[in-house]
């Protein structure tokens, strides 16, 4: 064989390798390996800008599991009153693959145990940052944000959902006056906020994950550096007898508020610092991948004005869920950190190979993203 025949073979087989290639469609370790991109694919898929849960039923229809009021939607609870924002869980419909939603019914998914609804014993008014699951036998798991609580739920078929629990206690935000907590459940100084009522935090806003029997949920711990906690436990066992995962917590958001004066794209090493919560998890290989929220607080010296918001991405750096984690280098993700509330609350689902990001893609609009190859 020729020098020049064998450099046509080389060339040719590097022609059909690469062809071969992009012939596949890349999966969430091509991103984070840098080989491919989030795109816009479609801007408004209906759903209202916020946070929600969206699940494949197959044959093109979805599901969309997310909180809405009256004031967002014109959603109205079971006894026939307006509910108050930031509303209640509302079932969003699509027939066509995902592309585009509806709510048939603007009804508040969850009865009440009586009328007139009451938000302490139906949670109408704060069923917040829903995350849903469904196991290998067709059990449905829910987990939602009540009022910095995390609540579980389970469902035979996604509609009729079993009465609630507290998945620890205590959570939510507290004094060590009342109740100690470690470290890693501490507010710290954040230098934009002042006169924090409570120096405690655990809870929501959850993910929730299920491999085998052992169900997985991850919650907020702490502020200021902000934590991403695990809990663990048999899915067939009570839902409140979840314990910690060994590793706690996977990881951690930034140690520092940085620079006050930076902003945007200036202030990214910093996205996470406030908080760390909403996860949303997949496996992909030999990694557990997660997209979470990541919060760094408010720009000015004042509760809740022009707070920063961004879409993280972390992995497993082992085949193990209860392990050690990792940040990947380019967070955050999709956009700068800006006010946009509805970006961090990001729903992943793979159809036919193909992946798909349901989040904000602006912040008037909550659309679908599709990951391709880099060109």
């Amino acid at each position: 064989m020729t020098y020049k025949t064998s450099l046509s073979l080389l060339i040719l087989l590097i022609v059909t390798w690469t062809l071969s290639a992009q012939e596949t469609v890349p999966t969430v370790e091509d991103f984070w390996n840098g080989d491919a991109e989030w795109i816009v694919d479609i801007e408004d898929v209906g759903l209202p800008i916020g946070e929600s849960d969206t699940v494949s039923m197959g044959d093109g229809v979805y599901r969309s599991y997310l909180h809405a009021s009256d004031q967002s939607a014109g959603v109205i609870d079971q006894c026939g009153m307006p509910v108050e924002f930031p509303g209640c869980l509302t079932l969003w419909e699509s027939s066509d693959n995902g592309e585009t939603f509806d709510m048939p019914i603007p009804v508040c998914l969850m009865p009440c145990e009586s009328c007139p609804c009451d938000d302490q014993r139906d949670h109408i008014t704060a069923q917040q940052y829903p995350r849903v699951t469904v196991a290998d036998d067709g059990t449905w798991y829910m987990a939602y944000e009540w009022h910095a609580q995390t609540i579980l739920r389970q469902s035979e078929n996604g509609i009729s959902w079993s009465d609630w629990n507290y998945m620890i206690t205590p959570a939510g935000t507290w004094h060590t006056n009342d109740f100690p907590c470690s470290e890693i459940e501490r507010i710290g100084s954040h230098p934009n906020i002042r006169g924090e009522v409570h120096n405690c935090l655990l809870g929501a806003p959850p993910g929730i994950y299920i491999e085998g029997d052992m169900l997985y949920v991850f919650v907020a711990a702490g502020s200021a550096p902000g934590h991403m906690r695990c809990y663990k436990g048999n899915r067939h066992d009570p839902l409140d007898e979840l314990t910690v995962c060994d590793n706690d917590p996977l990881f951690e958001g930034a140690r520092e508020y940085g620079d006050i004066d930076l902003r945007g794209a200036e202030a990214h090493d910093y996205f996470d610092f406030r908080y760390v919560s909403s996860a949303e998890v997949t496996k992909i290989g030999d990694h557990y991948y997660m997209f979470y929220e990541g919060i760094r607080g408010p720009e000015e010296l004042e509760i809740g004005s022009d707070t920063q918001f961004a879409l993280g991405i972390a992995r497993s750096v082992t085949d193990q869920i209860d392990g050690a984690w990792e940040k990947f280098d380019n967070n955050p993700i999709i956009m700068d950190m800006q006010f946009n509330w509805g970006i961090g609350h990001a729903d992943l689902v793979v159809i036919d190979g193909v992946t798909y990001l349901y989040s904000a893609t602006s912040t008037k609009t909550r659309g679908r993203y599709q990951l391709v190859w880099k060109e």
